[in-house]
């Protein structure tokens, strides 16, 4: 599981920074991608990306500025070219269906695939379940709806020791399947087998955090509660809180505090305005190590690999 930066600028694209788009990359089973937002020219962002529009299958858009869904016209498009692409499942907050159908109508797009629309109806919709993950989203506190993500991914099985089974003179056999799924099994002679003896405890899946515009706040918290990975906007430096105020957004202080309040594990910032230079940018990350220590800065292209979390002994 990797999280791939292919836009980590604020409000317009600058030389450095393109505007946000972030792909999170599933290998566990499969290997699909899940985008988080569409900034303006993403898929031009994806020829330098191990994967291209049409492995992308899930989008999670935060909410409907600009600088974050500029980009899905050209991408849902692009994404028709391949013979036989999948359907798409497209989230996002009310409105996110018509700007789609506007723009495709309008330019007379066509589409060889169906796009699947979940329109967030509620501050907290209910969890939806993908596969070995669930994605859980809230409201955060910006000028229009912005919603925030959270991605659970399911515990990994315990591992089956082959050999304590052979020593009990059980082959591979189904009654295998039955106790790596945690079954107790019967055999035909009449003894009973644990799970517990012969599987390994399961190890916990991994979280992140994708949060979208936000001041900060409650939801904020208790969607990085515990996160493996926090992406969090960090648009002003503190020095300008009074902007970040004004216009719904946070500064890097305040991202690394809500990240220390939540108890994650690594915070990566983005959102980054293009007022600052280099230079500031250096301090935006100093600014938010001073506060919390495990905090990168992404850049667009950087790619931030999730480590599987350890068993608790």
């Amino acid at each position: 599981m990797e999280l791939i930066f292919l836009g980590t600028g604020a409000g317009a694209p600058s030389r450095r920074r393109n505007v946000t788009a972030i792909a999170l990359r599933l290998t566990r089973d499969d290997s699909t991608v899940w985008l988080f937002d569409c900034g303006e020219a993403t898929q031009h962002r994806m020829f330098d990306a191990p994967f291209g529009p049409n492995r992308v299958d899930r989008v999670f858009i935060t909410h409907l500025h600009g600088d974050h869904i500029f980009g899905l016209p050209g991408l849902l498009s692009t994404r028709s070219f391949p013979e036989n692409v999948g359907p798409l499942r497209l989230y996002g907050p009310p409105g996110i269906r018509a700007f789609v159908r506007a723009t495709l109508d309008g330019s007379q797009t066509h589409l060889s695939y169906e796009i699947q629309f979940h329109e967030w109806t509620s501050p907290e919709p209910a969890p939806v379940r993908e596969g070995l993950y669930t994605v859980r989203a809230a409201l955060l506190d910006h000028a229009i709806p912005s919603y925030g993500y959270r991605v659970e991914e399911a515990p990994f099985p315990g591992r089956l020791h082959a050999d304590r089974l052979r020593a009990e003179g059980l082959q591979p056999s189904p009654l295998w399947s039955q106790l790596k799924a945690g079954e107790d099994v019967t055999l035909p002679d009449g003894r009973r087998l644990r799970a517990a003896d012969f599987v390994d405890p399961a190890e916990p899946g991994r979280v992140i955090a994708i949060l979208g515009d936000t001041r900060p706040c409650k939801a904020a918290v208790e969607l990085a509660r515990g996160a493996d990975c926090l992406v969090h906007e960090a648009t002003f430096l503190d020095r300008h809180a009074h902007l970040a105020s004004a216009f719904f957004h946070s500064t890097a202080r305040q991202a690394a505090e809500i990240a220390r309040e939540a108890e994650a594990k690594c915070l990566i910032l983005t959102h980054v305005s293009a007022r600052y230079e280099r230079a500031e940018e250096d301090e935006i990350l100093a600014e938010a190590r001073a506060v919390f220590p495990n905090t990168l800065l992404a850049h667009d292209g950087m790619v931030y690999e999730i480590a599987r979390r350890k068993r608790d002994v």
